[in-house]
């Protein structure tokens, strides 16, 4: 009890009365520009051959035959120039709703690119969920009031607050452990309710290869016709929730108002200028963007937008209120022939565990292969721990094909030149490759689904340790083929923490030529250039059967899961004369085409790797938040 309450008296949990928010209000509401600088009926948006594909999508479609035009976002690059064109293309609205959005490079861009929107006289709306919303109270000051057509609200925040600390970390955990893990992971940005991006993409450099040290290998989906307005519904009822709260009307951000007024935005302080610059002269480039983007969008029939609702997270949640989850283990459970699963976190919740033993139990199973993160490639040891633990369980029990992605795959649809290109002299370079190297970092950084806890504020979990130096990838794309007549793209990991925490979006494309290049994207990430391959070991010449039994017994404890002769391990092929293409782990000749690395490959020995074992040991209560 004494602990809890110097937790609650110091976490700065005193709340703003009503009348004193309501005064940060009327400051941030004076301060607001009221000038608009276009009166043009399309607020003078330049011509974007992105939001152009809105207007013909609807032209098509009719109610019994709509039509669509989606877009694969592969590079990162791409996505965020696609972004930055279909800002600059709105002619009415933009509403963007995310998890994570920081003040680095990409993330400044397009703040930036929103406030001049709002100026030409569009309706700007920004969500972000609080636990990695942007951290700088005077930069959510000087944008809730920044002008009349730029609007902030921040999810979920803990204690009324957008900037949190150590106290406020531990007092979440001893007094509202639940409400603080239900987050807002649903992304989405909107440009006129009639062409939207989803996916896995938030908004920081390591989302769009900007980042010098480690950067995320995911996938959008940009979509364009009548789906967007289920978008749109999707987007007001996130917008209108009470735990929505503008970020004026928030303790800290309110006390800032009332204490010092509204504060100027600060001049962007770009660490890579010459690049963002480039960046902007492409997306005024039409032809560019009509060449890479708008000619190469696939025309498609039926699409939805199937998203969770915020009242998924009401302590007594109506039916249906978690609809990502079920809809996407209806489209799995109709799988006859493949299941082509791809996600950063291979942890799964009892009901999906359930489903794929019954896919097993069928006469004829479909195959079910999987692309996820090794270790060495991961951005949450933490998760990956648990999926170390149960893989004799996928392998044998539910028949999964897995590959993990390498940390430094040959072949991946990443912008390694964007990633080395600075204006920093060679010596500043240098120091920057051998900071990275010893495994240091130059800024705090939240990576992917990685967030501060009870033990800190700071990042809980860094990408562990490797045994050389480079540009690390990691996996974060979240998609799902079935058959290659349907394809998934979206927000949901398909884990625990998805179903019953983070309320998640999928866009369902049933298109097979649509199906077919998504499963071409993600069987690129599982060739062996790119990702190893999850096999059983060589069976010992004695006691195999004693080694096998134990194993098994070992890893269904949920504690004291020792046993260190694990079932499976990594495998690199070894292409040659004998061996011309991979194989499949149960071929005869797999063990003469293929070399074992390790349980670990490519990870430096020290304290994380052993973190690693201890929490396969003992981390089995923490699958449900997971």
């Amino acid at each position: 009890m004494l602990a809890t309450l110097l937790a609650l008296a110091g976490s700065g949990c005193v709340s703003l009365s009503d009348a004193q928010r309501d005064s940060a209000a009327l400051i941030a509401d004076g301060a607001r520009s009221q000038l608009v600088d276009c009166t043009r009926d399309d607020a003078c948006a330049q011509p974007s051959p992105l939001r152009k594909l809105g207007d013909r999508a609807l032209r098509e479609s009719t109610a019994e035959q709509p039509r669509h035009y989606a877009l694969i976002l592969d590079h990162g690059r791409d996505a965020l120039l696609a972004r930055i064109d279909l800002i600059r293309g709105a002619r009415r609205s933009i509403d963007l709703q995310t998890y994570i959005f920081d003040t680095d490079d990409s993330a400044r861009l397009v703040l930036d690119e929103l406030l001049a929107a709002a100026r030409r006289g569009v309706k700007v709306r920004l969500l972000v969920d609080q636990l990695s919303a942007i951290g700088d109270i005077d930069i959510l000051g000087a944008l809730a009031s920044s002008h009349r057509n730029f609007s902030l609200r921040i999810y979920n925040p803990t204690f009324g607050k957008a900037k949190l600390h150590y106290l406020d970390y531990a007092a979440s955990v001893l007094c509202c452990f639940r409400r603080f893990n239900q987050r807002m992971h649903t992304k989405l940005l909107l440009v006129d309710g009639e062409v939207g991006i989803s996916g896995g993409r938030n908004y920081q450099d390591d989302y769009y290869d900007w980042d010098a040290e480690y950067n995320f290998r995911d996938r959008d989906v940009l979509v364009a016709g009548p789906a967007a307005a289920e978008m749109q519904r999707n987007f007001d009822a996130f917008w209108e929730a009470r735990r929505s709260v503008p970020a004026e009307r928030l303790n800290d951000v309110g006390r800032r108002l009332l204490r010092e007024g509204a504060p100027q935005m600060p001049a962007a302080q770009f660490r890579r200028p010459a690049r963002v610059e480039e960046l902007k002269r492409e997306a005024a480039d039409t032809e560019l963007q009509r060449a890479r983007f708008a000619d190469q969008a696939l025309p498609v029939g039926a699409v939805q937008y199937v998203a969770d609702l915020p009242q998924k997270h009401r302590r007594k949640r109506p039916e249906r209120s978690a609809v990502a989850a079920p809809e996407l283990r209806n489209l799995i459970e109709g799988a006859q022939k493949e299941v082509l699963l791809q996600t950063p976190y291979l942890v799964f919740s009892k009901q999906a565990q359930q489903m794929f033993l019954d896919l097993r139990a069928r006469p004829s199973p479909p195959r079910v292969v999987v692309s996820t993160s090794s270790l060495a490639a991961s951005d949450n040891p933490i998760v990956y721990s648990l999926a170390f633990k149960y893989k004799r369980r996928y392998l044998r029990d539910f028949g999964f094909q897995i590959f993990e992605l390498k940390p430094f795959p040959e072949d991946a649809p990443i912008d390694y030149a964007a990633l080395l290109r600075s204006e920093a002299p060679p010596l500043a370079l240098e120091e920057e490759a051998a900071t990275a190297a010893e495994g240091k970092v130059q800024r705090e950084l939240l990576r992917g689904e990685t967030r501060p806890s009870f033990f800190g504020s700071k990042a809980a979990n860094r990408p562990i340790r490797l045994k050389r130096a480079g540009i690390r990838i990691g996996l974060h794309a979240k998609s799902l083929v079935v058959d290659e007549r349907v394809g998934v793209i979206g927000t949901d990991n398909f884990d625990p923490r998805s179903d019953n925490y983070n309320t998640e979006a999928v866009v369902i494309v049933e298109d097979a030529g649509f199906a077919r290049a998504l499963a071409a994207s993600i069987r690129r990430d599982i060739e062996p250039e790119n990702s190893w391959t999850i096999g059983p070991r060589e069976k010992p010449p004695l006691f195999s059967g004693l080694n096998y039994s134990l194993d098994k017994i070992s890893s269904a404890l949920p504690l004291f899961d020792l046993w260190p002769w694990r079932y499976s391990t990594n495998y690199e092929f070894v292409p040659g004369p004998d061996c011309p293409a991979p194989l499949p782990t149960n071929d005869p000749n797999f063990a003469r085409c293929y070399r074992d690395v390790g349980d670990f490959p490519e990870v430096k020995i020290g304290p994380k790797r052993l973190y690693v074992r201890i929490l396969t040991a003992f981390g089995a209560g923490l699958v449900p938040i997971l």
